[in-house]
């Protein structure tokens, strides 16, 4: 495997096209060829899926593709992820841990400053409001997205996978199943009144440049 590919910092375009064998150099094969072959389209189809999780944790984005390439590593080397009945729900609590491990190590060590502040970065999909918006906001509701406090951010970007219900939210983020709805609806709430707030914005600058 070349250098790039076997940085810690895997660019994340690599991905979809990552073998199981490039993303394991070094790891004992603990896979017959078959499954190797599985796994290869497991990373293939859900790495977005898995950056997206471990991003809403650490926002940053290269810390987001560390902590994908360690939760497939761990995946490699646990055969858990052949017998898992709902595949996102299964990899949505891998990452969801190694995220939040991260994210305390890197609180905890000598010299930690603030939290990463939200890079003016579109996320790799998009979130589950940005269908409600033009392409020109795209960009602006993944900010606020990002902008969210943490309790509120995990709940509404695990929902918008198709796999997960509010009760394996639940699970995964270790709360009750009426919090995760709470915390969904005050999310949603909140990215509306912010969206609504921008629009006014914009409404009143658009009518002042008329009136110049």
């Amino acid at each position: 495997m070349n250098d790039q590919l076997s940085a810690p910092g895997l660019p994340f375009e690599t991905w979809e096209s990552t073998t199981a064998q490039q993303l394991c150099t070094g790891a004992e094969n603990v896979l017959t060829t078959d499954e190797e072959a599985a796994f290869t389209a497991l990373v293939q189809r859900q790495s977005r899926f898995v950056f997206r999780v471990a991003y809403a944790v650490l926002l940053n984005a290269h810390d987001a593709e560390d902590a994908m390439q360690e939760t497939f590593l761990k995946l490699y080397r646990n055969a858990g992820w052949q017998h898992a009945e709902k595949e996102q729900a299964f990899l949505a609590r891998v990452a969801w841990r190694v995220a939040v491990d991260r994210s305390r190590a890197a609180k905890s060590a000598p010299g930690a400053g603030s939290p990463h502040s939200a890079p003016n970065l579109e996320s790799p999909q998009p979130g589950p409001e940005s269908a409600l918006v033009d392409a020109n906001q795209y960009a602006i509701v993944h900010a606020m997205i990002d902008a969210l406090p943490e309790d509120l951010r995990l709940p509404l970007v695990l929902s918008a996978s198709e796999d997960l219900n509010s009760r394996e939210i639940a699970a995964i983020l270790c709360i009750p199943e009426g919090t995760v709805r709470t915390r969904l609806q005050r999310a949603r709430q909140s990215l509306r009144d912010r969206l609504a707030a921008l629009n006014s914005r914009s409404r009143i600058s658009n009518q002042e440049n008329q009136h110049a």
